[in-house]
């Protein structure tokens, strides 16, 4: 570090003390600039590479001789590639971005060991890159969210201990004594994410368990990854950019507290409802199918939080981009929850399972929830950062509709499809032949690669807002994300977050 004074150091005594806590918010972001672009411009990449696979996947479904000849782009291998980079590339590197950001404001110190997280973002994406060309290479293992080969892992731990060993740095040092909720959030993943990555490696990958308890070790972890790792990325944001734009406090501190520990509690054991109907123990179903129903107190707590914070506030979504995104998030963690827990239920599951609507139903968690949650956040962090405005505000309205639209037709058709496909599926007696169910679903594939093309429409007008933001260009004189921080939201930061 320099030995020259800081902006707060050389601020004359008896100054506006919000002066010096602008000064000292500036210092703040200027230290974790780096690092966050990296992550973020990694994240982008990955995001647009994502879309591409899933577009390529989602027309094999209606056309299975697109790209019939090329056996890279065979159906198993790119849409194991999309999951892949959306989760490990994407959604990782993005969230990652967010958590380092929020982590350094919230414990109100600059960013200690900077090179650490940029050595973490150079492994982190070189494995991930070896991983998804093993996997079109058709070197891949068989198990769901966990393709990625044996050979690429070693990079991707070495990267995630750099960023746990930053994070508990950063906590130790913290100025302040108070624990905001979004930092519980953030430490509670950084901590969550190695325990379900690394128990899963070792009981699947390296030293593979014996039978049923495969099957149930695989679904312990691909369920919690959305809810024990991205999930509470998603939270810790939408906990601290609603109140922040806002310029007032959550509605209740204790509340959101009861949503952490009962979301800790209960979303554990969730996984195993996938398991229903199959060969595994009926008490470990029941303890699932219990856990996941019991997941709607988390979830109408922070529902009833957000809404209550929001009351008299909504006019504000009509010119602000990030409370836009961050409530289009909110309201749809509590839909897809709800909705969930419902499927948990034996007579709905019999009739969801193995059909499109699971797959709506975890677009819907991972997209219009967690994706939606960092589209929000980035738009407050990067002109902070960049100390520059968004160029336009046409490119942003863009992106935001052409994504809600686009996955709002995504989980409507894939909801109503999956729901009639599995009706068909439990009650032959609907239909001649199962080549029939087949031709059912054919248009509402067709109306899924076309809510695709919206949602790369969206993510094309972001990567090219964030590319001239990092150019430099000009901003315009109005503003669309850049708020001055106001004594009112120094004031009552400790209860916001």
């Amino acid at each position: 570090m320099s030995n020259s004074p800081s902006l707060t150091e050389s601020i004359r005594p008896g100054a506006d003390p919000h002066v010096a806590e602008r000064a000292r918010l500036g210092e703040i972001d200027e230290s974790v600039r780096l690092p966050v672009l990296v992550f973020t411009i990694a994240a982008l990449f990955w995001l647009m590479v994502g879309t591409l696979f899933g577009l390529l996947a989602s027309f094999k479904f209606h056309n299975y001789e697109f790209f019939a000849d090329a056996a890279w782009l065979s159906m198993g291998r790119i849409r194991t590639a999309h999951l892949n980079t959306v989760i490990y590339g994407w959604s990782t590197c993005a969230g990652i971005a967010v958590a380092l950001w929020l982590m350094c404001r919230l414990s109100r110190t600059r960013m200690r060991h900077a090179n650490i997280l940029i050595v973490a973002a150079i492994f982190w994406n070189v494995g991930l890159t070896v991983g998804i060309y093993g996997i079109l290479a058709g070197d891949m293992t068989s198990i769901e969210w966990l393709e990625i080969p044996g050979y690429a892992t070693p990079l991707l731990f070495i990267a995630y201990a750099c960023i746990g060993l930053w994070a508990i740095i950063t906590f130790r040092f913290r100025t302040n004594s108070h624990v905001y909720v979004s930092q519980w959030y953030i430490l509670a993943a950084l901590l969550w994410f190695p325990w379900l990555y690394g128990t899963a490696q070792i009981m699947l990958i390296f030293e593979p368990v014996r039978g049923t308890v495969q099957s149930l070790v695989n679904w312990w972890f691909a369920h919690n990854v959305l809810g024990l790792w991205f999930t509470p990325l998603g939270l810790a944001a939408v906990y601290y950019f609603i109140p922040k734009v806002l310029g007032k406090p959550i509605h209740s501190y204790y509340l959101s507290i009861l949503a952490f520990w009962t979301l800790a509690l209960f979303y554990n054991w969730a996984g195993v409802h996938h398991l229903i109907g199959g060969p595994v123990p009926a008490w470990v179903i029941s303890a699932g199918v219990v856990a996941s129903v019991m997941m709607v107190i988390p979830v109408l707590i922070t529902a009833l939080n957000h809404h209550v914070t929001m009351v008299g506030s909504f006019g504000m979504l009509k010119w602000s981009p990030v409370l836009r995104f961050s409530v289009f998030a909110a309201m749809s963690y509590t839909a897809v929850s709800l909705q969930g827990s419902m499927m948990a239920l034996r007579s709905v599951n019999e009739i969801t399972s193995f059909t499109h609507f699971t797959v709506g139903h975890s677009h819907w968690g991972m997209y219009a929830w967690f994706t939606m949650a960092m589209f929000g956040a980035l738009y407050y962090i990067m002109p902070r950062l960049l100390k520059r405005e968004w160029p336009s505000a046409t490119l942003i309205r863009v992106h935001f509709w052409a994504v809600a639209l686009g996955v709002g037709t995504y989980i409507v058709a894939l909801t109503i499809a999956g729901w009639i496909q599995g009706l068909y599926m439990t009650d032959p007696s609907r239909v001649d032949s199962f080549g029939d169910i087949t031709s059912f679903t054919l248009p509402w594939l067709v109306v899924r690669s076309i809510s695709g093309v919206m949602i790369l429409i969206g993510h094309v007008a972001f990567v090219i807002n964030v590319a001239l933001i990092l150019a430099a260009k000009p901003a315009k004189e109005s503003a669309p994300t850049l708020f001055s921080e106001t004594s009112d939201d120094l004031g009552k930061e400790a209860a916001r977050s």
